[in-house]
Order: structure tokens, then sequence, then C-alpha cells
């Protein structure tokens, strides 16, 4: 049952779902790509990462791959085969970063011991590399930052390939090959391996930790490249920076309080890491005003960093004993993470949709993967029940969408054996 009182409390502060229209704000963040691929000053960088998805990926050749992104970072080898990918060794550790500070150095070094016994059986590697990077024509990753609440100084400025090279040869493995590519990327890579894209625009899309798209476009569209023709590039939109969403009272309150404030606008009113702090700062000022018993506003407080699974356990009704006891508040309490939810996947619509737009495509396939589709019980049926009313019924398009899991390593030896 939803609780009129925390609707109200909502618009109050313009956190209210229904001030994201993500027909009319499609229109909007459509124009700011369009300056993206400009080379314009635009929130939205639309970075070319010099990737193909066009292509024939060849048969029973390894490929090292290395997921580096969110809060774990995997190695391996795959290959494909006539059954389809197959993934061998592969190991998982926590990203260095995520419980202390790490250097660069440290980084590098770390990565380099994970992938070195798999060194003898390939010179290629697909390095998925989940954060904020330009991309070189080689194909590297020259670091703008690395966020999402992972901390690696010294970073900004380096390049990921070239670093890692350069480490490997050091420890007697020279001449290997590397490219560099981020997890939406990666996720539409894999989502071509495996068969799923079909006619017209490709697109990646990653909504977890971390929040972000990409798309397959010809490079004439690419006006800051200032290349002819048609072959395709696909272009990491870096959908988390965008700038242009309507904001509420409390996004302003999280972002100046994180590690990047000033950054990542729509990465915070979207992504996992950051919806269960959003929720929890909600339901303290909702205490602080009055809207809570005091047994439940002092449970609120005291409950420290909360993950998207608390939340979307409490927006299906389920827990809600660990915030109290009184059924109006729990009825607020599930009101409130069921609007944030619907808050980002509104959000997350409103970018597939002005991907369509940039695309001029009538049909479009999208390949998804990350914690909030992949295992979230309410965003992913909002999500989906937004695409058909918004995208394919109000706008008219032919919209495919699937769920990709582990598309990363699979889309990393894609982007290896296409293109190098």
């Amino acid at each position: 049952m939803r609780s009129q009182k925390a609707l109200e409390f909502l618009k109050e502060h313009g956190m209210s779902p229904e001030r994201i229209e993500p027909a009319r704000e499609a229109v909007r963040m459509a124009e700011e790509m369009e300056r993206g691929l400009a080379g314009q000053s635009a929130s939205l960088p639309m970075i070319p990462t010099y990737i193909s998805d066009t292509g024939t990926i060849p048969r029973e050749e390894p490929v090292v791959v290395i997921d580096a992104g969110g809060t774990n970072f995997r190695c391996g080898l795959v290959r494909f085969t006539e059954e389809g990918c197959q993934a061998e060794r592969i190991q998982k550790w926590k990203m260095p970063g995520i419980e202390k500070p790490a250097s660069w150095e440290d980084f590098i070094r770390f990565t380099a011991d994970a992938v070195e016994p798999l060194m003898p059986f390939t010179d290629k590697i697909g390095f998925c590399f989940s954060y904020s990077a330009d991309i070189t024509p080689e194909m590297d990753g020259k670091v703008q930052r690395i966020d999402k609440e992972v901390v690696i100084t010294g970073c900004e400025g380096q390049l990921v390939g070239a670093s890692l090279l350069a480490e490997l040869a050091r420890r007697g493995y020279p001449g290997k090959k590397i490219v560099i590519l981020n997890d939406t990327v990666a996720v539409l890579l894999g989502g071509l391996a495996e068969g799923r894209k079909e006619s017209g625009c490709a697109i990646g899309q990653v909504s977890g930790t971390g929040t972000n798209t990409c798309c397959s476009l010809p490079e004439k569209r690419i006006g800051k490249l200032g290349r002819g023709g048609d072959r395709r590039m696909i272009v990491n939109l870096e959908s988390g920076m965008y700038d242009g969403m309507p904001r509420g009272d409390f996004d302003r309150v999280l972002d100046e309080e994180s590690h990047n404030p000033g950054l990542k606008h729509f990465e915070k009113m979207t992504a996992g890491v950051y919806l269960g702090e959003l929720c929890h700062r909600m339901l303290i000022a909702a205490g602080d005003e009055g809207l809570l018993r005091s047994e439940t506003a002092e449970k609120a407080r005291a409950l420290g960093w909360i993950d998207s699974a608390v939340i979307d356990a409490w927006a299906m009704g389920e827990r809600l004993e660990e915030i109290g006891e009184d059924a109006e508040d729990a009825a607020f309490v599930q009101t409130l993470c069921a609007a944030m939810f619907e808050r980002s996947a509104r959000c997350m619509c409103t970018n597939l949709a002005a991907i369509v737009l940039l695309s001029g495509e009538e049909t479009a396939s999208i390949c998804a993967e990350g914690s909030l589709v992949q295992k979230g019980r309410v965003y992913r049926p909002l999500l989906e029940q937004l695409i058909r009313t918004e995208i394919r019924e109000k706008m008219g398009r032919k919209l495919s969408f699937s769920v990709g899991y582990e598309t990363t390593l699979a889309g990393s030896a894609a982007a290896a054996l296409l293109n190098l």
C-alpha cells in the first residue's frame, strides 16, 4: 500500500519520479549527445572507442580478459567455439582501492600479478576498464578519474594499456597487444558475440554499481573525428556524467558529500552504489521532519551505509522490521524506496530513448547487464514497462531488450579478436 505521506514528501523535495518524463527529456538528452559528438562543450563526452562491432569472431583463439570495475576485479582466458563462449581459469578479487586507498602503481602491479600466469597462452588482452578514460586511436585508455567510491591515487592521465604492457615486459613478457574498453562496450560486444543483436542500432547498457550506455554509429556521425564513411564505431556515452536531468534536494546533498562533487549527476540519480544511501538520507530527513515515529527515525539514523539490495527488499515489502514495526512507517519506507527505483528506471528509459533518437534507426537492440537489471525485482520490471510504453508505443520504434550475464568477459574477448 502506497503512503500518501511519502508521496507528498517526495514532491516537496523534488524527488518524485513523475518529474522525469522520458519522451520530453530524451529530446534534450539527444541534443546533448549531438554536441558531444561534434566536440562541443557538453556533459556527455561521447567518447570514440576506435572499436568496431563488425566482423567475424575467430574460433578457438584464446584471449586474456580483464574486468576491472565497480567493486570486483576478474581475469581469465576466453575463447569462442562452435558451442559458444568458453571461459577458463576465471579468478575474482575485490577491486584495489575499495577497502583502503591504493596508488596507480599498486593497481598495475596487482593487475600484472593476476594475468601473469595466463601470458604463455596468448598475445592478446581485452581489458574492460569501467571508469572514465579517454580512448586513444591505439585503443588505449587515458584515465580521467576512478570513482564509484574506489580510491586509486595518481591515476589521472595514466595510460592503462601502456602501463600494464610495460610491467608485463619488465617481467619477461614483451610484445603483447591490448585493447581497452568500457564495461558498456563489453556488454554490447558480448551481446553481439552471443547472437543477441538484431538489425538497426546496437546499444550496450550497464545498470548496476554504476550507470552507463554506449552505441554503435557510422564514423561520419562522429564529427569531432573528422572522418567520413559508414564504418561503424562504438561510442561510449559516459551517461553517468549527464547533468541535464531534473534533480531534487537530496541529489544535491549526496553530490556535495561524495568523493566527486559536481560530477556524475545522472549516475548519482540512478546507480546502485548511490540509491541505498540516497534512500537512507531521505529517511533521516523524514524523521527530522516528524514524518516517522521516533523509534523508526532512530533506527534509520543508526543504519549506516545500505546497498541497493536492501532497498529492493524494502520496496517489495520485505525486511521492513529492520527499520521499524509501525505499519504506517513501513508503508512510508516501502513507497520511498519503490519511488527511487522508478525514478532511476525513468532516467534510464530517457537515456535509451535519446540514443534511439540520435541513431535515426527504426530498430534497436539493447543488451543490458548489472545488478539492477539482473537482480532488481523492482527496477527491471519498471524499466521494461517504460521501454514498452515510452519507446515502442509512443515513439513507434521496434526495440529488443535482453539482459546478459557475464557478457563483459565475452565482450572483452570479442573486442580483442575483432580489433587487434
